[in-house]
């Protein structure tokens, strides 16, 4: 089976008709990421949010309490598929050919202005969610889940001038550690 379809045994993901909404939602925002990939990338919009819903759902009670919630939720379970998806493919190719992703300054797949590395942007958000797991999971709600600073800040269940100014350290603390992971 190739590896950009989802598994046919799994079923359709969605179960209710908000479930449907959900779903479609995040299918337009993994389809508007993606599109700013290579053309020959090999995960496809509706596989990259299809493993992601899996994920979701195989959590154990966990179910979301709004859409800020959901796409939260989302945002982990998409950065995991699509990092899992990075190391599959450089284990394929014996650690070369690592797949580039959009980083504009902005830190939002909205722009193609400079590339970084999904494992790299992986391993500098680990690092950072050490030092300030807010600023962290800021960064994933706008990169992977496409949220704007106003719908993030509400998922954080912060102000978003609380958030503004979390974005704008978050910024300035990626920028130097990309700068010196691509140094290396």
């Amino acid at each position: 089976m190739p590896e950009n379809t989802p598994p046919a045994d799994q079923g359709p993901p969605p179960t209710s008709d908000l479930d449907a909404q959900l779903y479609a939602e995040l299918r337009a925002l993994a389809a508007d990421f993606l599109s700013r990939e290579r053309s020959n990338h090999t995960l496809q919009p509706t596989a990259l949010v299809h493993e992601a819903w899996l994920r979701l759902s195989a959590q154990d009670g966990s179910r979301w309490t709004g859409k800020a919630h959901f796409f939260a939720l989302a945002a982990q379970a998409m950065r995991r598929v699509l990092v899992d998806h990075a190391r599959r493919k450089q284990a394929d190719k014996r650690g070369g050919g690592r797949e580039p992703i959009t980083l504009a300054t902005e830190l939002t797949p909205a722009s193609e202005t400079s590339q970084v590395d999904v494992l790299v942007l992986d391993e500098a958000l680990a690092r950072l969610g050490v030092l300030d797991a807010r600023q962290a999971r800021l960064v994933e709600l706008r990169f992977f889940a496409g949220l704007t600073l106003e719908e993030a800040a509400e998922a954080l269940q912060v102000s978003p001038r609380t958030a503004a100014t979390a974005w704008r350290m978050a910024r300035a603390w990626l920028s130097r550690e990309l700068a010196v992971d691509g140094a290396d």
